[in-house]
């Protein structure tokens, strides 16, 4: 499940005083203590572990403000085809 997962990666690189465990899928990670340093080791974890990459419009705090917001990313990124792979004809 794609939430459990979210949480173990805050819960290892997220830096926070809380278990991610405990936080629901709107509460506010900056809030819970995720710094915007610890949010870029967080984005790297995310990045290696789901095999996606996040695009510039993407790197934002709202991105990363909640697993709800973490989670929506993801699975917008695992349903958009890299660049140009889609658009390729057949030959």
């Amino acid at each position: 499940m794609i939430t459990d997962t979210v949480q173990a990666i805050l819960n290892e690189h997220g830096r926070m005083a809380v278990d991610a465990r405990g936080l629901g899928p709107d509460d506010d990670l900056y809030g819970a203590g995720l710094t915007s340093h610890a949010s870029v080791s967080l984005m790297l974890a995310l990045e290696d572990t789901f095999d996606v990459e996040f695009p510039e419009h993407l790197l934002t705090r709202a991105t990363f403000g909640s697993i709800g917001s973490i989670e929506d990313a993801i699975t917008q990124l695992q349903g958009t085809p890299l660049a140009g792979a889609a658009s390729q004809p057949a030959g």
